[in-house]
């Protein structure tokens, strides 16, 4: 069981990245990516959301929505139980890191409709997960996604005041970096 869990752990911050190979997440991701300080508190915040959520929705789905015979209802119910825990951490960072809060701007409250937090949580529940194999791909995704943003970020400052060509700077290469951070861990594959 503990070597299963740990597969997935590793599947899901690696080899499947959220980011990288499923190209889930990506407007935070290029959005808030500009620094180191930044990126980690956007990924502190998504590890949060994700993991309760993945656990919440598990549990939402399995013992109310399944035998009430609602699945239908699935991805309103999980969108409200993302949202409310978005709220909660935007109240959080708001009184306990003004500065985070300012500095993550409106990409916070987007973690609602961050396509990533809702595709774990289908995910989970059309893999027909357990509780605690639910917790875990969410947790592993969120981490996958804070290596990706933060490992985005530290190659964004470092490249920031390089001599690009004028028609370069800006979007096209982040999205060209976004492309070769994807080749890197695509190699990832190769252990699965």
């Amino acid at each position: 069981m503990v070597k299963t869990l740990f597969l997935v752990l590793l599947t899901t911050a690696l080899i499947n990245n959220v980011v990288l190979s499923q190209f889930l997440g990506i407007c935070p991701f290029v959005g808030v990516s500009r620094n180191i300080k930044t990126a980690a508190g956007m990924g502190g915040a998504v590890i949060f959301v994700i993991t309760i959520a993945s656990a919440v929705t598990n549990l939402l789905y399995t013992y109310v929505l399944e035998r009430l015979n609602l699945t239908y209802l699935k991805t309103i119910a999980f969108i409200i139980v993302i949202a409310f825990l978005v709220q909660l951490v935007e109240l959080f960072l708001k009184k306990a890191s003004p500065a985070l809060y300012k500095a993550l701007g409106v990409y916070l409250p987007l973690i609602t409709t961050n396509c990533a937090v809702l595709g774990v949580a289908l995910t989970n529940v059309q893999s027909s997960n357990n509780f605690v194999t639910s917790v875990v791909a969410g947790f592993g995704t969120a981490v996958g996604f804070t290596i990706a943003i933060v490992i985005m970020a530290g190659v964004r400052e470092k490249t920031e005041n390089n001599d690009f060509p004028e028609s370069f700077k800006g979007t096209p290469a982040v999205l060209l970096t976004a492309c070769l951070m994807s080749i890197a861990f695509y190699g990832f594959n190769a252990f699965a």
